[in-house]
């Protein structure tokens, strides 16, 4: 059954370099579209909705909505809000008042959540209404789909930067200890051995949330790195815990879904960078820590040709599917092969994606637990895509 009526989009969660090519091809998608009547831009999301703050996106020109596709970070500008049950009603009630028949929320589990919920009210109430999810996260760790839109361009800086700080650390010796994003999953940290180019190219060691971080075994593996290369690169991710599952290091702060403040901070190089001291007591060991923190979402310029196509094509996908079934869902990638990539979209329930997230397999990670694997870098190389060659003089 075909529906007609408006549309509403709307961007959540973190930003990344490439959501707004899902937007714009959801956009001009949906100007091809003779059922959709109106196409309203959530600003800020489920907050903006709940207010009826909507961005008339009907008339503005190609060549702007296109700038604005290459344009990092989230166009209609994002919210950090995991409603209820209560503010998902207030979502359905500005709908039906304005017609909205179709509902696409870019973003991550949380965002599928929320969509999976205004569903089951539409399917409750009889109302007509189509909601889809299309899947934005630079953590690569929604469960159905391949990998993740915004995923890759995250990856690609993360493999420059250890790129270059590689060879910034063969030229004054020593430990360089970089925090890279990741709560719970590990596939932004794991990236960073795409730059290896050689024999002795860091990052030495990856470890990664997903296994267990233990100080003394960290010691150990930075000392002999040091002994085997001379200097020591480190991969990071923030989200390392204990046995008991506690972060090695945090300042205590929570965000607004109630979860310990990672990045932004600071205090995990610093606690990292001090253990590394502890083992070479009363030796001359140049140590430095980075945090990358939020320059990894939306950094201009290294975006990945596989991920800026792939974003645009869930976009336009979510738009077609909506009016040609009327069947909610959330869109995820297949990879259909490696040599040469490709990759095609398909519809998964909401229930699949909706809250849980998934983590790196078993099958990426080094039985040592400090490094990735050579099935990791099948997987990640094709998504990341080429990177430029270092040179070198010894």
């Amino acid at each position: 059954m075909a529906l007609k009526g408006k549309m509403v989009i709307g961007q959540s969660g973190g930003p990344t370099a490439v959501i707004n090519q899902s937007l714009v091809g959801a956009v001009l998608a949906a100007r091809n579209q003779s059922d959709i009547t109106g196409i309203l831009g959530a600003h800020h999301g489920i907050a903006g909705i709940m207010k009826e703050d909507f961005i008339d996106l009907t008339t503005q020109s190609v060549d702007d909505l296109e700038t604005l596709a290459a344009t990092p970070a989230a166009g209609l500008g994002s919210v950090r809000l995991k409603p209820g049950k209560a503010e998902c009603e207030r979502v359905f009630e500005v709908f039906r008042k304005n017609d909205v028949r179709y509902f696409f929320y870019i973003g991550g589990n949380d965002s599928a959540e929320t969509a999976h919920i205004i569903a089951e009210m539409a399917k409750e109430a009889n109302y007509d209404f189509c909601t889809i999810h299309i899947p934005k996260t630079i953590d690569n760790d929604l469960k159905v789909t391949d990998h993740c839109p915004g995923y890759a361009s995250a990856a690609r800086f993360v493999a420059l930067a250890f790129m270059g700080d590689d060879r910034d650390n063969a030229a004054l010796a020593g430990v360089k200890i970089n925090v890279v994003m990741g709560r719970h999953a590990g596939f932004l940290t794991a990236a960073s051995a795409l730059a290896r180019q050689g024999e002795g190219d860091g990052p030495h060691l990856i470890y990664l949330p997903e296994r267990v971080f233990d100080v003394a075994s960290f010691q150990s593996d930075v000392k002999a790195a040091m002994s085997k290369y001379g200097r020591c690169l480190v991969a990071v991710s923030e989200g390392i815990g204990d046995a008991d599952g506690n972060p090695v290091a945090t300042t205590g702060e929570r965000d607004s879904h109630g979860n310990i403040q990672l990045s932004g901070t600071g205090a995990l190089g610093d606690f990292l960078s001090g253990k590394v001291k502890e083992a070479y007591a009363g030796e001359s060991v140049r140590v430095r820590a980075d945090t990358f923190g939020y320059l990894q979402r939306s950094f201009p310029t290294i975006v990945s040709e596989v991920d800026a196509k792939e974003a645009r094509m869930v976009g336009e996908y979510a738009v077609n599917h909506a009016v040609a079934t009327a069947e909610p869902g959330s869109v995820a990638i297949r990879r259909v092969s490696d040599v040469p990539y490709a990759s095609e979209c398909f519809i998964t329930p909401l229930s699949t994606v909706a809250r849980e997230a998934t983590e790196m397999k078993d099958e990426y990670i080094s039985a040592a637990g400090n490094d990735v694997t050579q099935a990791w870098l099948d997987y990640v190389g094709p998504l990341v895509g080429e990177l430029p060659k270092m040179g070198k003089l010894f």
